[in-house]
């Protein structure tokens, strides 16, 4: 259904605005008319006035003249007729030639003019003639008088002719004044309703027609529609509105494919997101390569509908892959792929690209597969940052074609595939070096402690061999004795260290453990020792908190075998900063000079475990005043750690 709403061409304001000025011309040019009719009624009115007063003018010339003649010395008779003769013929000039100014003015009639001239020719040649004559001489002057008393009913006749001539004028502009006052009533009332239906017809019923269109769109009813034949301002929102209801009824048209569209669409994200945490989860739960390798194809080959598939990774540089983990695919391909070249199949071309590959037609790189009742192949490259760690390929028993959207899903997962496999890499690594330098330190300690005894108790059986054989007994029983105590010394240094490398965290945390420790060292030396804590915090990082224990041993036994110390206090102040302190009452020393004796290496130990862990390691001993070590380990960002101080 159409709304059809005709206006014509043009803008709205121009056709009010050009309605307006019509209307305004027209009332003005009636307005004009009558205010021009109503000045020449005003002119003629002046006209009659001053020609009535001209007919009583000539009256009482006559009766001046008879006055003069009577009293022919009497001068203010003869000074009033020569002021009426005067009056008189400033009048009838004024109304022949007109006077704007007061306003007076004969009608444009021939005839009015015509017997204005006949007045003006009576006057001259009849009236004015005799009243100059009795002015001039009354005595003899009589008869002028009297003829001019008979003759001037001839001269007022004329003179109400002009009257007549000049009502009758006025009667026919009175006629024309009316009907231009009933020309401009009746346009009033007909523009006032012109007006109102051309609003109507430009404004209302175009606004009528969108809001009725606005009303069925709001019920639904999306077939509404707006016809303008017009180009204004309603033609352009009639269009919009047109615009606007046509793409609500193809939205609403295709709304419930959209959704399902849509629909689908998260679907297939949230299956890719699935996809994507359940590879990520189960990654990084994998213990080896080839554990990852295996979970990462139970996960990848439902994703892809793929009966089978493999993961060949390259050792090194080498552009050789080899299989490190398979499933679905049967013993001959493996046999036959245990080893492949990177450029001698579409894995290898994977590889070498670093870019997926699909085969779905017999080929170069097809056509083992197809042996063994495969017909489609994808490979994707394994990669960490931009190193190519291998390719992981899906087999399908028929041609499988991948969508972009596909191809990126496999190969973000082909990435997560490799940084597992660098995270493997990195913590297996990362042990050695752990295992490396724990082999270091321990060798160290065996030389600067077991080794050193032995050394001693070498020299110690040398001198009592010579001794025995030269027969000095008490200077034997004297190395025997010497060989004793270093016997029994490295018997405890051996004691020592096997507990410092038996060291675990699983059972206690760190207060605990460093109870645990305390508790061993009081009753394998008879030292007296007390632990106190302060403050709280969180907790360091297992492999931090060994090599804080291992610091805190070697301190105490530092103070067991070089300090000579019969009590020992250990602080564990916890916050932002862990402060351990370990301090014994024993000989002390200079730490400026360090110890001549080389018995002092074990600070030199407990630095470098205190850089391993970024953490500062202060010694302070004065002689004779016993020994403090300080260990500060900072467990909070920076932020906290400087307001905290």
């Amino acid at each position: 259904m159409e709304l059809t709403v005709r206006t014509r061409r043009g803008g709205i304001a121009t056709k009010l605005v050009g309605i307006a000025l019509a209307f305004l011309v027209a009332a003005l040019a009636a307005i004009g008319m009558t205010l021009l009719q109503s000045w020449k009624l005003q002119g003629a009115a002046a006209a009659i006035n001053d020609m009535g007063s001209e007919r009583m003018r000539s009256y009482r010339m006559v009766l001046l003249m008879s006055e003069r003649v009577r009293s022919p010395q009497d001068a203010n008779v003869a000074a009033d007729l020569r002021d009426t003769v005067q009056q008189f013929e400033s009048t009838l000039a004024a109304v022949k030639h007109g006077d704007p100014a007061r306003p007076i003015a004969l009608p444009a009639d021939p005839a009015i003019a015509a017997a204005v001239a006949d007045v003006e020719v009576r006057w001259l040649r009849n009236i004015r003639p005799a009243v100059g004559a009795v002015l001039a001489d009354p005595v003899t002057a009589g008869a002028q008088a009297e003829g001019l008393r008979r003759g001037v009913e001839p001269f007022v006749a004329a003179i109400d002719g002009v009257v007549t001539a000049i009502e009758r004028d006025n009667a026919s502009i009175t006629s024309w004044l009316r009907s231009f006052q009933m020309i401009l009533l009746a346009a009033a009332v007909l523009g006032t309703v012109a007006l109102v239906y051309l609003l109507y017809l430009l404004v209302v019923r175009p606004v009528s027609a969108l809001q009725e269109g606005i009303v069925r769109l709001a019920a639904e009813d999306f077939g509404a529609r707006v016809h303008i034949d017009s180009d204004d301002e309603f033609g352009a929102l009639g269009r919009a509105f047109n615009a606007m209801a046509e793409n609500l009824q193809n939205a609403y048209a295709t709304l419930e494919a959209r959704v399902d569209e849509k629909t689908h669409s998260l679907e297939i994200r949230n299956r890719e997101l699935a996809t994507l945490f359940d590879a990520t989860t189960a990654l990084n739960e994998a213990a080896d390569a080839e554990a990852l390798c295996n979970v990462f194809l139970k996960l990848t080959l439902p994703a892809a509908g793929a009966a089978a598939g493999a993961v060949r990774l390259r050792e090194s540089e080498s552009p050789d892959l080899h299989v490190h983990a398979a499933v679905g695919l049967p013993d001959a391909v493996l046999q036959g792929e245990t080893c492949e070249h990177a450029r001698g199949c579409a894995c290898g071309l994977a590889a070498e690209r670093d870019q997926a590959v699909v085969e779905n037609h017999v080929g170069a790189g097809l056509r083992q597969c197809t042996t063994f009742g495969f017909h489609g192949v994808a490979v994707f490259p394994i990669r960490h940052e931009r190193q190519v760690l291998g390719v992981f390929t899906l087999f399908f028993r028929e041609p499988r074609m991948f969508s972009a959207r596909e191809q990126r899903l496999f190969t973000a997962l082909g990435q997560q595939l490799g940084a597992a496999l660098q995270a493997l890499r990195l913590r297996s690594m990362e042990r050695e070096v752990a295992v490396s330098e724990e082999r270091n330190l321990l060798a160290r300690e065996l030389h600067d402690s077991i080794a050193q005894s032995l050394a001693f108790l070498n020299l110690q059986a040398q001198m009592l061999e010579a001794s025995l054989r030269g027969g000095h007994l008490d200077e034997a029983r004297a190395e025997v004795g010497r060989i004793r105590e270093g016997v029994q010394e490295s018997y405890d240094d051996v004691r020592e260290l096997l507990l410092h490398f038996r060291l675990r965290m699983t059972d206690f945390d760190l207060a605990g453990a460093l109870r645990q420790a305390i508790s061993r060292f009081e009753s394998h030396t008879a030292i007296r020792t007390t632990f106190r804590e302060t403050g709280s915090g969180i907790e360091p990082d297992p492999d931090v908190q060994v090599q804080i224990l291992h610091v805190i041993q070697e301190a105490l036994s530092n103070a067991r075998k070089h300090a000579g110390a019969t009590r020992v206090e250990v602080h564990l102040e916890r916050g932002p900063v862990y402060r351990f302190t370990v301090r014994d009452d024993g000989c002390g020393f200079d730490p400026d000079r360090g110890d001549a004796s080389g018995r002092h290496v074990g600070l030199a130990i407990m630095r470098e475990r205190a850089y391993r862990i970024h953490a500062a390691l202060e010694v302070r001993s004065v002689p004779g005043a016993g020994t403090e070590v300080v260990l500060s380990l900072p467990v909070a960002p920076r932020e906290l750690r400087e307001a905290a101080a």
